[in-house]
Order: structure tokens, then C-alpha cells, then sequence
């Protein structure tokens, strides 16, 4: 059993939770506690297997609290019950998905399941629901794992004792998810010689149909490894404590107490109407692969909210790696929200702001990513690549034709007309790009993109890369060189903007992007002064923006003038030879005035905020 799983615990189903309640045919199973249609041998099997002294057993601690303050008590204590906190706390996200067959084999044979995705993939947790209770309160459970594919029915899993397990009990009966489980983990380590603790504080989420139905706080404390008795003398530590009250349910049973309330008070949630009792609600990731769910939206998922903050919240403190996360978990969010306005096309700021959320999560990479472990990380950063690849091609022949209509709009109804051979073809491009985009968003690659991804920046700690202690890897210690060298990138020019070409200053361009990002990215811990530099930067980088747009549009504008000279009347080569020179007389324009913005950058006043920011790391 890996150490995460150890540590993180999903729902611990006791003997009251034996129906799980996935429909009528699993309470009467429950109640009979009998063998199913095809489980005699299998049970027998099952419970021989259970009593073998190799079988892991999960001991632990169960609390709810009635406040978070006195859940973080604990959490925060340098120590608890005679044992030493080995760190500071750290916070990881779950989303567990309870599993069962329609008639409730699984619960029938006194077992619940459980599938938790994680970057290193799917783990399927068999857990027996006969716990026994020590005299001070300790939970044992014997507990069966092993790897899952969420798409596949059991039968195609890798081989495990778990995999096994199931089979035995359902057969070929397809999976239906019962409920969902979220959970924010804040855990830390504790320890008393041999024997290690992992104490965590759960804000715990029921999901019904996308929906949050209920919510509560557990405390638990789980025995990593060493000696119980460490554990009972921790219960004992915590026995006279009136904010906490011993667990009596385990969390899948609270669980589906939870949707059974939101019913009896608001009725099913939409997706779940058509269930006896709210509870069986069917997901494409947990069934057995016999019914498919109806397709939906990456953005349509229960995870993809527009983020409440304005900001990543990236604070000097935060590991390299992990403040990574919270851009990349922020921009991600963003990315989805304008998915559906990006598939409707009718506002083309929606596919704009998508695109900007690709590129940000891609400039993230660059600046963090040495915080991460490529080999983790590079399927997720090459199809962000390709998704950011395809908006591109859309987005920037919206930029073209906006442009062109501001320009057009000014001209008589002749030579609109002359225009319009261009125009047409930029719009024939437009759709051809956005075909392929739209084929892109609805593919399966980009659906397990969107899970995967969602999984990496939702799970604290995945794919980080190792570091000796002494290493920087701390944004205190690592953001201030990156800026100042992101700064040299853009100072370089200074000699050579005189005479720089157009080519030239779009490499500018591209640094004076480098260095907005390194300063927006760690905006926060930068302080006050970060507010006066950040637009100077992106004023730079827009004048050169312009300019880049008018020459494309220069170029492009040419090159159909030569391809489709034979095809074109008088009026229309006139009219877009005419278009052509605007386009260059604009990136003249731009070029000469490049010096106001640089200034705004080079100069003295932004070299002493910009220390004063840096020294506030």
C-alpha cells in the first residue's frame, strides 16, 4: 500500500453502512446479510482472504469537531499526545468516487469501494465494513488495493488482490458510482520513536449530480507505522477534549446520509431524478463501461469554476513547485470557464480569454516548471501545447479580421468591395481553424487532458522534483534572480533599439513578455510596488503587440496580392495594394514611437520599484 493512500484514507465504511444504499435490491442483500445470487463460494473465499495476517490493516482515530478551531488545534500543535509534528502542514485534494453494482454486491459481501485518481494514476480501495473499535476508540479495518483504470470495467484492470476481490463478488456487473466524495486534506506527520502518526484535518464535500449536498469537518489520525499502542495513548490525550465527538459514521455513510437529506428537503438533484432515493448517480469514470454517461463539457464538470480570487495567491514562502500549481490551478480554472462561449463562437472575447489562459499556464511551465519532474509532467505540457496551438489558429485570424473591419469600415462601399477577395479568405481560414479546434475539444484525448490536468493541479505534491535542503526552492529564494535576469533580457536591447528592424523588436516583444509574467506570477509577495510596474511592462509589450499585428497583416496581405494576382480585378488589386501600404505605414508609425513605452521600462524610476519589489522577497 503506497504512503499516500495510507495517509489519505477515503470513506471507512462501518457494519450500519452495509446497504450503501444503492437501491432497493442492496438494502434487502444488506438485510439478509446473506449470500447473492452468485456470492456463496466467492464470500467464503473473501472472508478466508480476510483473515490472512498478511492483509494490511488501517488503524486510526476519527473525530469531528464542532469547530475548524478546534480541528486546527491539533493540526497546528507542535505536539499531541506525547508525539512531535515532523513538519508543517501540508495540503493535498481528493475527489474519491464510491462504487458499487446496481444490486449492491459489493456491500452485500461487507466490502465498500472506492476509485481516487491521483497523477500517478487510479487506485481502486476495497475496504471491508466490519470494523472493530479498541476501548479507547481506534478503528481497524483489513483494506485490499491496487491499480484501476476509471474508463474500463473491472475485468480490464492491471491484476491486484483488490481487482480479484471485485470480480469475485460482481462478476461482470457494471459499476455505478453511488456518491462523491471531496476532501481539502491538511495533514502533517507526527512521531514518538518508532512509531509515525499522520494527523489530518478534512473539509470534507459531498457531490450528487455535480451538485455539493453536504459538507462537514473529520479529524483523523491514522497509524503510519510502529506500535498502536502510540495511537491509543493519543486517544486517551484527546478523550476529555468536549469539541471533539468521536466519529460514529464512517464517511461514505455520511454521505449518503447527506444526499438522502438534500432530497427529503429539496428533492433529487437534476442529474439524479430519475434514481428511487438520489443516491445512485451514474458517472461515466465510475460505471462498468455498458452504459455510456451523456458527453459533457470539460468546463460542465463539477471542478471547473471561474476561481473566486483575482489572484493565484502566490506567497514567498511557497515551494517553487507548489506556488507553480496555484498559477497553473488558477489559469486552468479560467481556461475551462470560457470553454462553452469558446465552442459557441459567437463571442470571440471567449476564445481570446481561453487562449490567454493556455498561454499563461504555458508561460507557468517555463518560469516553475524546474520545480516539477519532467518525466511527470510532459504529456500534460504537450497537449497543452497542441490545445494552445489550435486556439492560436483561431485567435489570431480573429485579430486580422478585426483590424481589417476597423479599417474598412472607414471606406466607401467601392472599395469595401475591393477588400472583400481578402477578407473572404481570412474568413474561410478562420473556419477551417476553428474545425479543428472544435474537433480537438471534443475529442477523448482532450477529455483525459482535462482530468489529468485538473488531477495534477488539485493534488499538492504531485510530480515535484526532489531538492537537497540546501538547494533554493523557495519563491523567497529563487523569484529575485529570475526577475532580475527576465529584466537583463529586456535592458539587452538598449543599444540596438535605434536601429532595430521589425523582426528585432518582436524579439523584444517576446522578452518584455518574459518579464511581465515573472512579475505577475509572484505579484502578491511582491507588493505595492509590483502595481506600478506591471502595466509599464505590458504598455511595452503591447505597442510591440500592434506593430507585430500590422506587419502580419502586411505580409499576409502581399503574399495573396502575388498568389492571386491572375484571379483579381483592377478594383480589387488597387484596393488591397492600398490596404497593404496602411498596414506598413502603421508598423512604421509603431516603430518610431517605440521609445515613449521603453522609457516607461529602462528608465530609472522603473529600476528603483523594481529593486524595492525584490527586496520585499
Amino acid at each position: 500500500m503506497t504512503d499516500a493512500l495510507r495517509s489519505a484514507p477515503g470513506a471507512k465504511a462501518d457494519t450500519a453502512a452495509r446497504s450503501n444504499e444503492p437501491g432497493a435490491g442492496a438494502e434487502a442483500a444488506a438485510r439478509s446479510n446473506g449470500p447473492g445470487a452468485d456470492g456463496g463460494l466467492a464470500t467464503a473465499a473473501l472472508h478466508e482472504l480476510a483473515a490472512s495476517p498478511a492483509r494490511p490493516v488501517e488503524i486510526e482515530l476519527k473525530y469531528r469537531p464542532k469547530t475548524l478551531a478546534a480541528g486546527e488545534r491539533y493540526l497546528l500543535a507542535d505536539a499531541v499526545g506525547g508525539f512531535h509534528a515532523l513538519g508543517p502542514p501540508r495540503t493535498v485534494r481528493f475527489e474519491d468516487r464510491y462504487v458499487d453494482t446496481a444490486d449492491g454486491a459489493l456491500a452485500r459481501g461487507k466490502f465498500a469501494a472506492r476509485l481516487r485518481r491521483s497523477a500517478k494514476g487510479t487506485i481502486v480501495s476495497v475496504k471491508s465494513t466490519g470494523r472493530r473499535r479498541s476501548a479507547g476508540g481506534a478503528h481497524r479495518r483489513e483494506e485490499l488495493e491496487g491499480p484501476a483504470d476509471p474508463v474500463m470495467p473491472p475485468r480490464d484492470w492491471p491484476a491486484s488482490e483488490a481487482r480479484s476481490l471485485v470480480l469475485e463478488l460482481c462478476g461482470d456487473r457494471p459499476l455505478t458510482e453511488l456518491v462523491t466524495v471531496r476532501q481539502e486534506r491538511r495533514r502533517r506527520k507526527l512521531r514518538d520513536g518508532d512509531t509515525t502518526l499522520e494527523l489530518s484535518l478534512d473539509d470534507v464535500e459531498v457531490v450528487a449530480a455535480g451538485q455539493v449536498v453536504d459538507r462537514w469537518l473529520e479529524l483523523e489520525i491514522e497509524l503510519v507505522r510502529g506500535d498502536d499502542a502510540g495511537i491509543e495513548a493519543v486517544a486517551a490525550a484527546l478523550a476529555p477534549d468536549p469539541e471533539l465527538a468521536p466519529a460514529r459514521r464512517s464517511k461514505l455513510q455520511s454521505a449518503l446520509a447527506g444526499v438522502r437529506g438534500h432530497v427529503r428537503r429539496n428533492g433529487p438533484p437534476a442529474a439524479a431524478a430519475g434514481s428511487t432515493d438520489g443516491t445512485a448517480v451514474s458517472s461515466g469514470h465510475a460505471r462498468g463501461g455498458e452504459t455510456a454517461a451523456p458527453k459533457r463539457t470539460a468546463a460542465e464538470r463539477p471542478a471547473a469554476e471561474r476561481p473566486a480570487a483575482k489572484s493565484p495567491g502566490v506567497s514567498a514562502e511557497d515551494h517553487v513547485a507548489e506556488a507553480g500549481r496555484k498559477v497553473l490551478r488558477f489559469h486552468f480554472a479560467r481556461m475551462l470557464t470560457r470553454e462553452p462561449g469558446t465552442r459557441e463562437g459567437v463571442a470571440v472575447e471567449e476564445l481570446h480569454g481561453m487562449r490567454v489562459a493556455t498561454r499563461r499556464m504555458r508561460a507557468a511551465w517555463r518560469i516553475f516548471g524546474f520545480g516539477f519532474r519532467p518525466d511527470r509532467t510532459k504529456k500534460l505540457r504537450n497537449r497543452l501545447r497542441d490545445v494552445a496551438a489550435r486556439l492560436g489558429a483561431v485567435r489570431d485570424l480573429d485579430v486580422l479580421l478585426e483590424a481589417g473591419e476597423t479599417y474598412r469600415k472607414e471606406l466607401s462601399a467601392t472599395e469595401q468591395r475591393g477588400l472583400e477577395p481578402l477578407f473572404a479568405s481570412w474568413r474561410s481560414e478562420r473556419d477551417a481553424a476553428r474545425a479543428i479546434l472544435l474537433r480537438e475539444l471534443d475529442s477523448d484525448g482532450y477529455r483525459r487532458f482535462v482530468d489529468d490536468y485538473r488531477q495534477f493541479v488539485d493534488t499538492d505534491g504531485a510530480a515535484v522534483l526532489e531538492a537537497p535542503a540546501t538547494a533554493p526552492h523557495h519563491i523567497r529564494d529563487t523569484a529575485p534572480s529570475r526577475i532580475w535576469a527576465a529584466y537583463e533580457g529586456v535592458r539587452a536591447y538598449e543599444s540596438v533599439l535605434r536601429w532595430a528592424d521589425v523582426e528585432t523588436l518582436h524579439d523584444l516583444r517576446i522578452a518584455a513578455k518574459w518579464l511581465r509574467y515573472s512579475l505577475e506570477f509572484v505579484r502578491e509577495p511582491l507588493g505595492p510596488e509590483a502595481e506600478q510596474l506591471v502595466p509599464r511592462v505590458t504598455a511595452l509589450q503591447d505597442h510591440l503587440g500592434w506593430m507585430h499585428d500590422a506587419d502580419v497583416a502586411a505580409a499576409r496581405a502581399r503574399r495573396f496580392l502575388v498568389d492571386r494576382a491572375g484571379s483579381l480585378t483592377t478594383a480589387e488589386n488597387a484596393a488591397i495594394g492600398r490596404y497593404l501600404v496602411s498596414r506598413e505605414r502603421e508598423v512604421a508609425r509603431l516603430r518610431r514611437s517605440v521609445g515613449g513605452p521603453w522609457r516607461g521600462v529602462a528608465g530609472l524610476a522603473f529600476r528603483r520599484r523594481l529593486g524595492r519589489a525584490v527586496g520585499n522577497l
